[in-house]
């Protein structure tokens, strides 16, 4: 059975109706930081179950309760999350880590490195400078590869 996750980034206190339409029918949903107001977790919430880190803009009591990493068992696999690659202090590959997760760049990266997928879906928020509006949704076929797919918003 495929598992299909969503991955989101970089909200800045905006769910767009867009994000809410593409990661409609997911099982779950990770965010990795920057989410920027309580307001966006409720409404992914109400999508599907959310794992959602601490970015730098998060402050205040509301983000408090996230913490600045973590790391889950999804679909059988095992991610590691992380609002900027930059501060990554472990080494994924010999943790038994299949997939690290993070944002902060507001940049798209797919990349394989030592048998880890390092994904980071873009910015779903405000627009920076002239960068896309993205989000990723991965599918997890327990027997296949992992499959990441980039959406951008700008498009829906």
């Amino acid at each position: 059975m495929t598992f299909r996750i969503g991955v989101i980034a970089d909200t800045h206190g905006l769910l767009r109706p867009e994000a809410e339409r593409c990661l409609a029918g997911v099982s779950h949903i990770i965010h990795a930081g920057d989410i920027g107001a309580q307001a966006v977790m409720d409404g992914l919430c109400r999508i599907a179950p959310v794992t959602a880190i601490r970015g730098n803009v998060d402050r205040g009591a509301w983000a408090e309760r996230f913490p600045e990493t973590q790391t889950l068992r999804l679909g059988g696999r095992c991610f590691h999350i992380l609002h900027d690659l930059k501060e990554l202090t472990i080494n994924p590959a010999k943790l038994g880590i299949d997939v690290v997760v993070s944002g902060h760049s507001h940049r798209v990266r797919i990349e394989i490195a030592e048998g880890v997928l390092y994904l980071n879906p873009g910015s779903a928020g405000k627009r920076r400078f002239k960068l896309p509006i993205t989000l990723a949704t991965l599918e997890l076929d327990p027997s296949g590869p992992l499959r990441p797919v980039i959406h951008d918003l700008d498009s829906l």
